[in-house]
């Protein structure tokens, strides 16, 4: 529709986590960082974030940035029993058929985890929305992973992703032996106006169009909808541009962003 108007090859504004769309504001340029050194340090790291925050995106960002001395197993659906939990990392792993008793299940993680350390691969868990964790023994068996180690590392690394309620479901007393096994956390701010600007502008580049398309008074509307959060943002931006598009108007400017807030505000 939009696309040849405005002279993109692609949607900018796509509700996918496609890294190449990742703007390193300063909160994620950090986040990233900080991901990547508790990965090569084989640590357990947590990354927070509210909805829509671009926790996801980051991650699989941190995912592109691994070489092939890296085994990543992502889980993105974490609602598993301990046991249905163990059972998925070890075929993860590359356990053929996996054992229906802990113990069992345990020496085959085991092995592989050592196999993999004698090939020079380090296996990387992340584990997305991990706010869904339905029980306080999958978490258990996630921090028991890290006694898998040598005397001088670990055998893997594991990142936890997801909303802030993650953070507060951790900080009761019940969960302190995780607490102190996280060697890194992170909790994601905001976009501020300014970034929201220069993240309008980067994703238009990428999908192979031109800054400058949003005007100032269309940006400072948008911040006050979305509030700095990239998910809410991009859906306004594509109703921006379906707006624009349909009024055959070259610039975003206010009056486009305040029928697109009108809509939004009839659709709350």
């Amino acid at each position: 529709m939009y696309e040849a108007f405005y002279g993109f090859n692609e949607r900018p504004f796509s509700k996918t986590p496609d890294p190449r769309f990742l703007f390193l504001a300063k909160a994620h340029r950090e986040a990233l960082a900080r991901l990547l050194y508790a990965v090569e340090e084989r640590d357990l790291a947590l990354l927070t974030g509210e909805i829509g925050s671009g926790k996801t995106t980051l991650s699989r960002a941190l995912l592109d940035e691994l070489d092939e001395t890296y085994k990543v197993i992502l889980i993105i659906n974490p609602r598993l029993s301990p046991l249905e939990f163990l059972r998925t990392l070890a075929r993860r792993l590359g356990v053929e058929e996996p054992a229906h008793f802990k113990t069992d299940l345990l020496e085959q993680i085991g092995a592989e985890l050592y196999q993999l350390y004698e090939l020079g691969r380090c296996p990387v868990l992340v584990i997305d929305e991990a706010q869904l964790i339905p029980y306080k023994e999958t978490f258990d068996e996630i921090r028991l992973l890290t006694n898998f180690q040598l005397d001088d590392r670990n055998l893997l690394s594991v990142v936890l992703v997801g909303q802030p309620e993650l953070r507060r479901r951790l900080a009761h007393r019940a969960y302190e032996a995780l607490r102190q096994r996280i060697g890194m956390q992170y909790h994601l701010r905001p976009l501020s106006r300014e970034e929201l600007s220069d993240y309008l502008d980067h994703r238009l580049l990428v999908a192979g169009g031109k800054p400058g398309l949003f005007l100032p008074e269309a940006v400072d509307l948008l911040h006050d909808y979305c509030l700095g959060v990239p998910r809410k943002a991009n859906h306004a931006a594509s109703l921006a541009l379906l707006e624009g598009f349909g009024r055959e108007a070259h610039k975003i400017d206010m009056g486009i962003m305040e029928s697109v807030m009108e809509e939004l505000n009839l659709c709350a």
